[in-house]
């Protein structure tokens, strides 16, 4: 879609707004515009007519009682103007930034893998301010300078054709500078953006590792660090300004021309007698009229670059596709099984080699199947590859007998819970991060997840019990209470199909047995997959597969394996010796 469209499409909701924005700037315009001719009258006709008749002191009179009147009814509405005006801005930011969102939980699992955090704030906070104000200032001080300047143009030539021609001659040379100028500033913005947007993103990342900083004592390096990125954003907004003040000046200068054009062609004129002194007078009013929009013009092209550099921003983000989409005829994935089978399938990252080549492989609904093997090998992709996170190059996964890229993703992945390592928890309280699992579940619900999950009992001992907020990515609990909330979480949502991504890999010994208890719970009747490293937590699954970068390497149960005597048995002495 064109960005214009794209960016007048905003106003159609709140079009109400904006008719009621731009009225009134039509009619502060005109009153602007009636002034100098009003000036005119009583200089030329009423002032002279006063002396000789007392009736046309009333009517002198009236017409200052009407032009307070006019000026009172011009504050009103810009107040107007400058109140709903805003309100229209920010509505459409609003919009702008539902849709922002709501764009980017779509897009796949590699946008983020490319993508930093801080650089995406900037594009929903920043970005969308500078839209505001351009969404807001735009039509109006459009309309506003552009039926001021052509109402005052047209008068002027009533006024003295001779003197309004005179400006037009300068008016083309202005256009020009403006133009050239508007460019250089536009690329100008756009870099500060990227500035902006980069300090963004370092100031997350050195927030969010400020403890392993502080542990390795390198808060100067990240000092240091940001100093760096700051004078980059210093020199880009340099650069900025330098043409920002080029413009400003210019205007100044053509706007001072315009004035000493008239005065020395007019003063010409008055000597050579062919123009009333008075008609020099109401001309000067008309340039005041005709160079403040000019002016207000100048002001608005700083507001419409920032606006639209960060729309353009806006819009790359909008026109990226999500890698991975529900097919047209995608039908929803029902009673699930659990049943997965991978046939000759074959996936690489983008940027690399493949990771997985020609998997062939039956789970068996119900049953546990545990992947071991190197790092690197492709184990935790192809678990990724199962709720479609990524998309395999070729061959096929079907869950009980159906291919994924025939369902949609929303049902499938409904049907799948994950417990990684790392786990994510959000800044809440306990009881919503447990609810997640189920949006719509109940407090005893969450509280029968918790007993399950055998975290319950802890919970409970809180200060504020489930009421307790849990900090930033749960920073207030321990990791092992992190990873019981997360089992909690799973509990609740009762997917068939389980992924354990080394879910107990960072624990100590007694928490990794207690939650090796709540994994065996959740496991029951569940197909579920275990990723796991410290070999001694998968001596009990159904199968074991080893994997690495050359793909399937052995499988079988661990008896089996250890009587192999193979890659699996070397991996479980090295185990049992740490």
């Amino acid at each position: 879609m064109n960005k214009w469209k794209r960016f007048f499409a905003y106003y159609r909701p709140h079009r109400g707004l904006l008719i009621l924005d731009l009225s009134c700037a039509v009619l502060v315009s005109m009153i602007d515009i009636a002034y100098p001719i009003l000036t005119q009258y009583i200089l030329r006709t009423l002032l002279p007519q006063m002396a000789v008749d007392s009736a046309m002191v009333r009517v002198f009179v009236s017409l200052i009682v009407v032009a307070f009147g006019a000026y009172v009814a011009r504050a009103l509405l810009l107040y107007i103007i400058n109140y709903w005006g805003h309100v229209l801005g920010v509505r459409m930011e609003a919009d702008i930034r539902r849709d922002i969102f709501s764009h980017i939980q779509e897009l796949s699992f590699s946008f983020y893998d490319k993508v930093r955090t801080g650089k995406l704030m900037s594009r929903v906070t920043t970005d969308l301010f500078d839209i505001t104000e351009l969404a807001h200032h735009g039509p109006e001080d459009v309309l506003i300078s552009g039926t001021t300047v052509i109402g005052a143009f047209i008068v002027m030539m009533f006024v003295d054709w001779r003197l309004a021609l005179a400006l037009l001659c300068i008016v083309p040379v202005a256009i020009y500078y403006v133009v050239r100028l508007r460019i250089k500033m536009r690329d100008a913005s756009l870099k500060v953006k990227e500035r902006v947007a980069e300090i963004n993103a370092d100031i997350e990342s050195s927030i969010s590792g400020a403890r392993v900083a502080k542990a390795f004592t390198n808060e100067e390096h990240e000092r240091k660090k940001f100093e760096k990125g700051n004078a980059k954003f210093v020199r880009a907004k340099d650069g900025f300004y330098r043409y920002m003040a080029l413009f400003s000046s210019g205007m100044e200068f053509f706007i001072a021309m315009f004035n000493l054009v008239v005065l020395a062609l007019g003063g010409y004129l008055i000597y050579r007698s062919s123009l009333d002194p008075i008609l020099l007078v109401t001309f000067s009013l008309y340039i005041a009229a005709f160079i403040h929009p000019i002016k207000r013009l100048a002001s608005f092209a700083e507001v419409y670059i920032l606006g639209m550099a960060g729309f353009s921003r806006f819009c790359e983000i909008m026109d990226i596709e999500p890698e991975i989409k529900d097919r047209p005829n995608a039908r929803t994935l029902e009673n699930v099984c659990g049943d997965i089978c991978f046939h000759d399938v074959t996936f690489a990252y983008k940027s690399g080699k493949s990771v997985l080549s020609h998997v062939n492989l039956d789970i068996p609904e119900g049953k546990t199947l545990a992947l071991v093997g190197p790092s690197g090998g492709g184990k935790t992709t192809l678990c990724h590859l199962i709720p479609r996170f990524y998309e395999q190059r070729s061959g096929t996964i079907t869950v009980d007998g159906v291919d994924t890229r025939n369902v949609t993703m929303r049902s499938l992945r409904q049907n799948v819970g994950i417990v990684q390592q790392d786990v994510f928890l959000f800044a809440s309280s306990v009881m919503e991060n447990i609810r997640y699992g189920r949006i719509d579940a109940t407090d005893e619900e969450v509280i029968e997840a918790a007993k399950r999950a055998h975290i319950h009992e802890e919970i409970v001992q809180f200060s504020d019990g489930y009421d307790t907020q849990v900090g930033e990515r749960g920073i207030m609990l321990s990791g092992g209470q992190k990873q019981r909330v997360s089992i909690a979480r799973l509990f609740l949502k009762n997917p068939p199909i389980l992924i354990l991504d080394e879910a107990t890999s960072a624990l100590d010994t007694v928490t990794e047995h207690d939650i090796q208890l709540s994994f065996e719970e959740l496991s029951q009747g569940r197909t579920t997959l275990v990723i796991a490293h410290r070999l001694s937590t998968v001596k009990h699954a159904d199968e074991i597969v080893v994997l690495d970068e050359n793909g399937i390497r052995e499988r079988g149960t661990h008896a089996e394996l250890l009587r192999a005597n193979g890659l699996y048995a070397k991996l479980y002495h090295v185990s049992m010796i740490q």
